[in-house]
């Protein structure tokens, strides 16, 4: 399939000079945006991100796009092809014969039409921006899961852009103990504008930090360790005074000591998967796509609650269906979207760290992506293969909720087109949705993107 961004204009974005000059009316008709899409970038420097990666590319037509109508290539979930026992929200409706679809899940005052798959999430629809038909060009999966995190495809099977998650922690938390902490995510750092301090710390899960930052106590005491810091962070300086690379060498002396910070803070305990479990039962760790998931929501709230971390970016698998294994994919996604759901329950309950009576969930903003989406029809092997079409999530004080942006082609579940954008109608694209991310936040997007358009319709009013 050829790759062509639809929004690579390279006008799509205003440039760095214009987002850094002046504020105001005077920027704010420079880039055609209204007064509050502007309002609602300044900086968070003191917020905390969550990046989410459903793995092998879900089905729309179960959560955020429904059909439950056979319409054009639409097959739509049925009792033939879905396991239903589990699903809380499935309510049947009439299809043909004896076989049954779902009724629309819609819940009192919500402008947001759901499938079953969307489990307690639906409860929660007022802080819900969901963005359909994105524009993904690609059916790969490496080449979706880049282009739905960095904003452009791979080139040589190779990310050429750095990833959201990434950028944020460089522009907002690269002072932070752990600027960001990637488990199995698509994270990327690609040339030389970000902060170098806040390269990811990418794992295969968390307890591996843990166990590396353990220290047995048979061969040297905190006091030996202590001083051998405190001898490197002198020497890192003194080395520093006479070279021409004072930054660098300073930076080793600081790496030096934050280590020794993290031994002697017990952040051990924020990293083991143990501790985390019986620290927050109220997470799912016997869902369905199995108990790593869960263990990083539990990170994600322990690690914000110490203030020790900026973002936290985190995959969840189970959802390349192809064969009769689609039969699950409806609770697969139910458990994806309840573990969210759980999360943000305990933001609500969990005080900010920094920001005296405010809640942590008031200056918490999460992400929630995938590959693409998966066909519309049911193949032969009654389950669901790739395709170019694709819908995202967005949790955040800074984003409009109950809302529903961007549509798909009524008979065959393709993007069609969301808006006039500077270069005219076209579909929303993942570089569009990234851009207006970090506008959100006071990052220029031109800074870090190539391609796209920020979306003011997306963005709550200051």
């Amino acid at each position: 399939m050829r790759r062509h961004d639809p929004c690579s204009s390279p006008d799509a974005l205003p440039r760095r000079a214009l987002l850094k000059a002046a504020a105001g009316a005077a920027l704010s008709g420079a880039l055609g945006l209204p007064a509050r899409a502007l309002a609602a970038g300044g900086k968070a420097e003191d917020d905390f991100f969550v990046f989410i990666h459903a793995a092998g590319g879900w089905d729309v037509t179960l959560w955020a796009d429904p059909r439950n109508e056979r319409t054009g290539l639409v097959a739509p979930a049925t009792t033939d092809n879905t396991d239903t026992a589990g699903l809380r929200l499935w309510v049947d409706a009439p299809a043909s014969g004896d076989t049954k679809t779902f009724a629309l899940v819609r819940p009192q005052g919500s402008n947001i039409a759901f499938g079953p798959g969307i489990g307690r999430l639906a409860d929660l629809y007022d802080r819900l921006c969901v963005v359909n038909g994105l524009a993904m060009n690609t059916v790969s999966h490496p080449d979706g899961a880049a282009f739905s995190t960095t904003g452009r495809h791979l080139s040589g099977g190779r990310a050429v852009s750095s990833s959201v998650d990434a950028i944020c922690a460089s522009e907002l938390g690269a002072g932070q103990t752990f600027p960001i902490v990637s488990v199995q995510f698509p994270s990327a750092v690609v040339g030389d504008r970000l902060d170098r301090r806040a390269a990811p710390l990418m794992v295969g899960e968390i307890g591996s930090i843990s166990r590396s930052l353990y220290r047995s106590p048979h061969y040297d005491t905190p006091e030996d360790r202590a001083a051998v810091t405190a001898l490197l962070s002198e020497e890192a300086r003194t080395l520093a005074g006479r070279s021409s690379y004072t930054e660098a060498l300073n930076g080793f002396a600081l790496q030096a000591e934050g280590l020794n910070k993290m031994l002697k803070s017990g952040l051990q305990e924020v990293f083991s998967r143990g501790q985390l479990v019986r620290a927050h039962p109220e997470f799912n760790y016997r869902a369905r796509f199995g108990v790593a998931p869960a263990v990083n929501a539990a990170f994600a709230l322990e690690a914000m609650q110490r203030n020790v971390v900026r973002c936290v970016s985190f995959s969840s698998s189970g959802f390349d269906t192809h064969t009769s294994n689609h039969r699950l994919h409806a609770a697969t996604l139910q458990d994806l979207f309840d573990l969210i759901a759980a999360l943000l329950g305990s933001l609500d309950k969990a005080p900010h760290p920094t920001r005296a009576g405010k809640k942590l969930s008031d200056h918490t903003h999460i992400l929630v992506t995938s590959d693409f989406c998966r066909t519309p029809q049911i193949n032969t092997t009654m389950g669901r293969d790739h395709y170019p079409n694709n819908s995202a999530l967005v949790i955040s004080p800074r984003f409009r909720g109950n809302l529903v942006f961007g549509k798909t082609d009524p008979e065959q579940l393709l993007p069609a087109q969301a808006k006039v954008f500077q270069g005219g109608p076209r579909p929303i694209a993942p570089p569009d949705l990234l851009a207006t991310f970090l506008f959100a936040f006071g990052i220029p997007p031109r800074d870090h993107l190539r391609d796209g358009e920020v979306v003011p319709e997306l963005l709550r009013s200051p």
